[in-house]
C-alpha cells in the first residue's frame, strides 16, 4: 500500500511546477495551502457521505481523490510519507496499530488545571478563583476556519 502512496507523492512533486493551465496539481500549488486544505476537506466529506449511504464503489473513488489531495498537502507542507510511516510505527509500539493515541500521550505536553483537594464540578469552579497549577503549559493549536460555502457532492 505505501508503495502506491510513495509513487503518488513523487508524481505530485514532479507535477507541482508544470503549467497550471494543464495540470490540476500545478493549479493547486498556484492557489496555495488554503485551497489545498479546502479540497482535502471536501474529499473527506465526500468519503463520509458515501460511506454513510453505503456506496462502497463511491467510497473507493472518493478515497483515491482524498489520498491524492492529502499527498498534495504533504508536499506543500514539506511532509514526507516516510515521516508519516514513522509516526504510525511509533503509535503501533505505544498503543497498537488500530488505536489512535490520546493527544496527551502523543508526545506533546498537556496542560491540566490542578486544584488541590477538589474534583469534578467543584474543581472547575475553584479553578476560576485559584490560580491554576499546570503540569506543563503549552500554547494550543489555533482553530482555523475554512472559507464558508456549501459543499456539494460531484456527480
Amino acid at each position: 500500500m505505501s508503495d502506491s502512496l510513495e509513487r503518488l507523492y513523487h508524481a505530485v512533486i514532479a507535477a507541482k511546477d508544470l503549467d497550471p493551465a494543464t495540470s490540476r496539481t500545478a493549479r493547486l500549488f498556484q492557489r496555495g495551502p488554503a485551497k489545498m486544505a479546502k479540497k482535502l476537506a471536501e474529499e473527506a466529506i465526500e468519503v463520509v457521505i458515501d460511506a454513510v449511504n453505503g456506496d462502497s464503489e463511491a467510497v473507493i473513488r472518493e478515497s483515491a481523490d482524498l489520498l491524492y489531495n492529502l499527498s498534495v498537502l504533504w508536499v506543500a507542507a514539506g511532509v514526507r510519507p516516510e515521516d508519516v510511516w514513522a509516526e504510525m510505527d511509533r503509535r503501533e509500539r505505544a498503543q497498537g496499530i488500530a488505536e489512535k493515541l490520546p493527544k496527551a500521550s502523543a508526545g506533546k505536553p498537556h496542560t491540566t488545571t490542578v486544584v488541590p483537594g477538589k474534583s469534578g464540578a467543584t474543581a472547575k469552579a475553584a479553578a476560576k478563583i485559584a490560580p491554576p497549577q499546570t503540569t506543563e503549559s503549552v500554547a494550543r493549536r489555533p482553530i482555523v476556519a475554512l472559507q464558508s460555502g456549501r459543499l456539494k457532492k460531484r456527480r
